[in-house]
């Protein structure tokens, strides 16, 4: 079960899904690391969240960029080349038979340590890299039901203490987000920049549209996300005002839309933030536009 932009329906194949594990296939019920393992130790790796459309992995170029670019930020070597992860993906893909409404978690660690210490000098093994693909549909309703956001006291840091552009396994701040959102009744958590601007939200990427102008935060403390940026290039492509800036709550409050984005769900809209209607409350036209303007870029990048 999830909830939010997360909500999935159940697919009973799942439980015969084979993940892969450093190159092996093994069952979901096999699929484990070593207790000595980076991530699971430390967080000390990072992961991408992939789509796959119509047999093939929506915008993975994009992906697979972000995910060297956080192995070569973080100091370890992943081990394999693009080519030879790209076709470990399409593999596990085709020992599965999966063409569409499929998710996958690629995580990627430092690998093992000889014994429970921080210092990367311990690690004895190669990069871990496991493929976790999932028959996950998003719920139907995600595309129209209204979102409630809560902003959270949670705040994005800056990067001289945990780098946000890093999508690392370090996800605490995020949880942490994420549970008081939860206990103030809402599907996610706004979180703020050390400034006080609207920065992104515990696991999507937010917009708001005012008066035919869509807008974004600056990037400055959020992940570099793939959907954020295919949604910038499709306004821009489609004459479309978007601007990446600094903005507060109040502009928020007062916006005529509001919406998230995500790989998994793609666009979905915002009816409330801190229990506050945004605009009518439900799915707006600027909303509507551009989730047919991104299925559209979906489909022409998987065809």
């Amino acid at each position: 079960m999830s909830f939010g932009t997360h909500a999935y329906v159940p697919d009973p194949r799942n439980a015969d899904v084979l993940f892969n594990v450093n190159g092996d296939l093994v069952s979901r019920d096999k699929a484990v690391v070593n207790v000595f393992d980076s991530g699971f130790m430390l967080g000390d790796g990072v992961w991408e969240g992939l789509r796959v459309h119509q047999g093939k992995i929506a915008f993975l170029k994009d992906h697979l960029d972000r995910l060297w670019e956080g192995c070569a930020a973080l100091g370890f070597d992943i081990g394999v080349t693009k080519a030879a992860l790209t076709q470990r993906l399409m593999d596990t893909l085709a020992a599965n038979k999966m063409e569409e409404d499929v998710h996958i978690r690629l995580m990627v660690t430092r690998g093992l340590r000889s014994t429970p210490y921080q210092d990367p000098r311990v690690v004895v093994s190669s990069a871990t890299i496991v493929i976790a693909p999932e028959y996950k549909k998003p719920a139907p309703e995600t595309a129209t039901r209204p979102q409630k956001l809560y902003t959270v006291s949670v705040r994005r840091g800056r990067s001289d203490v945990q780098d946000p552009g890093l999508n690392s396994h370090s996800k605490i701040n995020c949880v942490t987000a994420c549970i008081q959102a939860i206990e103030a009744g809402a599907d996610e958590g706004l979180m703020l920049d050390p400034q006080g601007f609207v920065a992104t939200c515990n696991s999507t990427h937010f917009f708001i549209v005012r008066n035919g102008e869509v807008w974004t935060s600056s990037g400055d403390y959020c992940l570099g996300g793939i959907t954020r940026g295919k949604i910038v290039e499709l306004c821009k492509a489609n004459d479309i005002p978007v601007f990446e800036k600094n903005f507060s709550l109040m502009k928020c409050y007062s916006a005529d839309e509001a919406f998230t984005t995500g790989t998994f769900a793609g666009l979905a809209p915002v009816g409330t933030i801190d229990g506050r209607q945004i605009g009518t409350g439900e799915r707006g036209p600027m909303v509507e536009r551009l989730q047919n303007l991104y299925l559209d870029l979906i489909h022409a990048d998987t065809a």
